[in-house]
């Protein structure tokens, strides 16, 4: 009755708002301040505000874009799963988190299936075939004590996560409080998608796409660019909410920060970009892709400027390595979300291939009890430079002793890998990385982050 109450009047506010969008998001934003401002910091609120009040301000824009190239049902409909549904997950895991004194997440990745109908070069799903699902009534199960944890927003990965995109809008449908995103290669999107897409709202997608049709073909293969762009067109004319996934790599470091790249994907549609530095993973991994220490260094000076107010993208771009400082670290182990692979096996993250428990014989929040999951917990932040979050990639020793001191087992499907041979293949660029992230931390203003560090200090505890 409440979610029907909150969606009733946010449909009056949207009609509202179409009138005079940048004066009445204004007004909107001091109402959101008086219903959830004891639960989000102030200083978010006021800026806000001035980016509305600011005619030149790259964010005012994007705000405006959104409500203009959205199908306003559809909108409606998000707005109510990831407002609402944040809103009141927020307040669950806070208290969760103090009731059980372990980690609880905001976000859950699972993989609905192993099989994908493309084979990237570095990526360790395509090696997997078609061996593993989750049948629906076990995804449906993961929502449902998911929402009791306080988790309302879901990612699905793979696998091509669309092969099961029948189940997937059945999950929607149940859940309208959630929200959902498909990261995806885009081979399964057509017009009968999109249009049930706009007809649930609470789905979005992350587009795979790497830079220029060369790079980005060269490993998601010939006429993958071309598919791509295609479902963008198609998703843009129908009026979806998309964005895209963006893995970069030594070798396409250029190419998908170019701005004729995203100025060509804002031109297609695109509303977010999602940045994930190539991690070296599975039998296949190839170390040399991993960015330099200088490319590294690039993308941190990059994501900022693209994200300026008054020089960047209207388009909101993160990436996951280079943004830890925003959110006191590593995110894994269930601090912010944890990973289910199409086994069933309940990882701490999606490139983190190890686990102690699994969703056939424990329950989410016996997983997030368990060692694993506990020496997360207790260990996060792993490095007090946030240039240096992952417990693999920047830290490998930090993962030898998770691995050893649990003895959590590998869940590489195709060929299990030890603690050690994952880590060995991360000690160069470990060891590279470490002084200039120190030399960059040490130079540069940081924000003081309203988050949780877990470690067994006083900090902590306050």
């Amino acid at each position: 009755m409440q979610f029907q109450a909150v969606d009733l009047v946010l449909g009056q506010i949207l009609n509202y708002v179409d009138k005079d969008p940048r004066k009445n998001l204004l007004r909107l934003v001091d109402g959101a301040q008086k219903l959830v401002g004891s639960i989000y910091p102030g200083k978010n609120f006021d800026n806000f505000r001035a980016a509305l009040n600011d005619p030149d301000n790259v964010w005012a824009d994007f705000a405006c874009s959104i409500i203009r190239d959205m199908d306003r049902s559809a909108l409606q409909k998000a707005i109510m799963a990831m407002g609402y549904g944040n809103y009141i997950g927020t307040r669950t895991v806070r208290e969760n988190r103090e009731k059980y004194k372990c980690n609880f997440p905001y976000i859950i990745l699972l993989d609905p299936t192993s099989a994908c109908n493309r084979k990237c070069k570095g990526c360790w799903s395509a090696e997997y075939g078609h061996k593993y699902s989750l049948t629906l009534e076990e995804m449906q199960s993961v929502v449902a004590q998911g929402r009791e944890l306080g988790t309302h927003l879901y990612m699905m990965t793979g696998g091509e996560p669309l092969i099961r995109k029948d189940d997937i809008f059945k999950l929607c449908e149940e859940n309208p409080d959630c929200m959902f995103l498909c990261y995806t290669n885009a081979t399964l999107v057509d017009d009968a998608f999109c249009k049930e897409m706009n007809r649930l709202g609470n789905l979005t997608l992350a587009l795979s796409i790497e830079g220029t049709e060369e790079t980005n073909d060269s490993r998601r293969g010939a006429g993958s660019y071309e598919i791509t762009v295609r479902a963008m067109d198609l998703l843009r004319e129908h009026r979806c909410l998309f964005g895209m996934s963006v893995c970069y790599t030594s070798e396409n470091i250029e190419q998908v920060t170019s701005d004729a790249f995203l100025d060509l994907m804002i031109e297609k549609g695109v509303k977010f970009g999602l940045y994930f530095n190539y991690m070296p993973i599975g039998k296949d991994a190839v170390p040399e892709l991993i960015p330099s220490p200088a490319q590294r260094e690039y993308m941190y000076k990059w994501l900022r400027r693209v994200r300026d107010s008054r020089t960047g993208k209207p388009m909101f771009v993160m990436d996951f390595q280079n943004d830890a400082e925003y959110v006191g670290g590593c995110i894994a182990g269930g601090r912010n979300y944890f990973h289910i692979n199409s086994a069933g096996d309940i990882e701490p993250c999606v490139f983190i291939h190890f686990a102690d428990s699994n969703i056939r014989t424990h329950t989410l929040l016996e997983a997030l009890q368990r060692p694993l999951f506990q020496a997360y917990y207790h260990g996060q932040p792993f490095n007090d430079n946030h240039l240096r979050p992952c417990p693999m990639l920047e830290n490998p020793d930090c993962l030898r002793h998770i691995i050893g001191e649990t003895g959590a087992k590998s869940t590489d499907i195709l060929a299990p890998e030890s603690v050690e041979t994952l880590c060995a293949r991360c000690d160069k660029f470990a060891a590279a990385w470490a002084p200039e992230a120190e030399r960059i931390w040490n130079s540069t203003a940081h924000p003081q982050t309203k988050t949780y560090y877990y470690r067994d200090t006083q900090e902590g505890t306050n």
